[in-house]
């Protein structure tokens, strides 16, 4: 069983299985393909470690559809975090691999779980060093809630409303051997 921090043994519950991940994927592919009218312009960019692996998914979703391959890749957002000084132990980099230039591409950033908004923040703070894209789209699997910055998703695979005490974790089968997502209370 996962453990929460002082050791509290958390109460777990599956929200998605590995068949609501897929569809929600697919119904997010269909909407981004919609919105921007194809794929021309698209670059899709997984912030690590799983939202790249959906990004992968993403663009292979999309591949089926419209018979065209975006490029796809990671942008790390470590460095851009607004909490490198606060932490002792500073996060270890992740992978960042732009395949190609972002100058006027719309660029769908993908996360697995959006949350307070800074790691969403950091990551966009990231491409811009890389250039200027025509628009950043943020697609998620699950948005929880408790915004701290006004940071909104275009794509949402589902909308989970939780509590600050309680967790949610994403397990995909690249990562973690298998595909689920999970919320996590605290027990009193």
């Amino acid at each position: 069983m996962l453990r929460f921090r002082g050791g509290v043994s958390p109460m777990k519950k599956i929200m998605m299985d590995d068949k609501a991940i897929e569809r929600a994927l697919a119904r997010v592919a269909h909407e981004i393909i919609e919105r921007n009218k194809g794929t021309e312009q698209l670059v899709i960019l997984g912030i690590p470690t799983r939202g790249y692996h959906l990004a992968v998914r993403l663009q292979k979703k999309i591949e089926e559809i419209e018979g065209v391959k975006p490029p796809t890749g990671a942008v790390d957002a470590t460095l851009y975090r607004d909490d490198l000084g606060i932490k002792k132990d500073q996060p270890p980099l992740k992978k960042m691999d732009i395949p190609i230039s972002i100058d006027g591409k719309t660029i769908i950033m993908v996360d697995d779980v959006l949350f307070t908004g800074r790691t969403t923040r950091a990551a966009m703070n990231a491409l811009m060093d890389f250039g200027r894209p025509l628009s950043i789209q943020l697609a998620v699997l699950v948005d929880r809630g408790h915004r701290e910055l006004p940071i909104k998703a275009d794509y949402v695979g589902k909308n989970i409303p939780t509590s600050r005490k309680e967790g949610v974790k994403v397990h995909l089968e690249e990562t973690d051997g298998v595909s689920e997502v999970v919320t996590e209370a605290a027990v009193d």
